[in-house]
């Protein structure tokens, strides 16, 4: 049954109040829900969140993909507590960070070292810059709708907008200095013929080729991140793979592994922090030396650093939630699950009689009503914006927790059962949708 958001606390509504009165948008960044089913969270326990009022949703959010194994794990909540005791941060490496480096480098195959941040986007910045560093250039290439974080770099073509005009690449934020845009080129994801032109004509400015594996929702083509690979290392170009979604999601060794493709460096955020602030950057050490501060008279070399990069906290959250990861059968019960729910929301859509799909991969997809086949930026952006909107704000309104036109993110804790009360809801918010 829908949540009653009208009957909402007299407390609920000042402290959304209180919000939209000392933060911009009364939101904690650009995410925010329609005013009729925003909330404030009170607590998270596996699956499950809880506004201030008691109300109980199915999380689809899941922190933005951190919550990979739900929230309040008990594994993890006992290794942070026990951490607490002895101290939050040093600015000094612990054995919890050096390990939990040596686990990366384990699993990831690119990773020879790394080099801890605190977010996803400071580990994608910094991945550019030591590659600008080592290459001595200072143009990127990205794919158009690719979102890599909200820096300078990463603000240009994120959403398709008029006729495409390869490789110019438009800013999409205010602030954004206009000289960057002379140094920022789009290629259009899943074309590897253009892809490889633009490569080979702009082969002596690149400093680096920025791709998410999984570009948001879109699946990547059979052989497309393997022609970029070795597109890139013919030219000699560094490759990155924005690993903060799919690192540890889609597979042990992340996108990589999932995939079949290598690549130079890579950025690390959202499964691997276990809901702390943490992130990495991670790669050939060749290039990842470049950031070793023996080096910091060298004119190549590269400052990264951060207080509470790699703090003890975070670090032993994120131990504690590879651990978990590395259990028999997570991996097979995560994609059952994930495809379960993926597979049955396309039939809820037939049987009501609106073209719902869920592209992307078993753990992150994006419910879209469209009659195209979702294979770049372009093709997704055709689809009923509007009609897939007004699905997740219902969703929302069912108690089933989502970013409405957005992603779903499934977790190794949510149920079969939490899978039929989301499919039940589906249909009714359908249902309503449809008119």
């Amino acid at each position: 049954m829908a949540l009653d958001v009208s009957s909402r606390s007299a407390q609920h509504e000042r402290l959304l109040d209180l919000a939209e009165t000392v933060m911009p948008g009364g939101t904690l960044g650009y995410f925010r829900l329609p005013d009729e089913v925003t909330l404030v969270v009170r607590e998270g326990r596996g699956s499950k969140l809880y506004d201030v009022d008691g109300r109980e949703y199915v999380d689809y959010i899941l922190g933005s993909g951190p919550m990979l194994i739900g929230h309040a794990h008990p594994q993890v909540v006992a290794a942070v507590t026990a951490q607490l005791s002895r101290g939050t941060t040093f600015y000094i490496a612990t054995e919890e960070a050096i390990r939990l480096a040596e686990r990366i480098c384990q699993l990831a195959p690119c990773a020879e070292q790394v080099r801890f941040t605190s977010t996803g986007n400071e580990a994608v910045s910094f991945a550019l810059r030591l590659a600008r560093a080592y290459r001595k250039r200072d143009t990127i290439l990205k794919f158009e709708g690719g979102f890599h974080g909200v820096g300078d770099y990463a603000q240009y073509s994120v959403t398709p907008k008029g006729e495409p005009n390869y490789p110019h690449a438009q800013a999409e934020s205010a602030g954004v200095p206009k000289v960057l845009d002379q140094t920022v080129l789009v290629a259009p994801f899943n074309d590897l013929e253009t892809t490889g032109r633009i490569i080979a004509q702009h082969a002596d400015e690149l400093a680096a080729v920025i791709i998410e594996p999984l570009q948001r929702s879109i699946v990547p083509k059979p052989g497309f991140l393997q022609g970029v690979r070795q597109i890139t290392r013919d030219h000699g170009i560094p490759m990155v793979l924005d690993e903060v979604v799919t690192g540890f999601r889609l597979a042990p060794g992340g996108a990589q592994e999932y995939y079949g493709v290598e690549c130079d460096l890579a950025s690390y955020g959202k499964a691997v922090s276990g809901g702390y602030p943490l992130a990495a950057v991670a790669g050939r050490a060749e290039i990842m030396s470049l950031c070793d501060p023996r080096r910091s008279k060298e004119p190549e070399y590269v400052q990264i650093s951060g207080t509470l990069s790699g703090n003890p906290v975070a670090a032993t959250a994120g131990l504690a939630t590879l651990d978990v990861l590395a259990e028999p059968g997570t991996y097979d019960r995560l994609r059952t699950i994930g495809n379960s729910l993926r597979d049955s929301l396309v039939e809820v859509g037939k049987r009501v009689g609106l073209p719902l799909q869920a592209p992307g991969e078993a753990s992150v997809f994006q419910p879209l009503i469209s009659e195209h086949e979702a294979t770049d930026a372009r093709s997704l952006a055709k689809g009923d914006a509007k009609a897939t909107y007004a699905f997740g704000v219902e969703l929302v309104r069912e108690g089933i927790l989502m970013n409405p036109g957005s992603k779903m993110y499934v977790s190794t804790v949510h149920t079969e059962a939490d899978v039929d009360r989301t499919l039940e809801a589906a249909e009714r918010a359908l249902r309503r949708v449809k008119g």
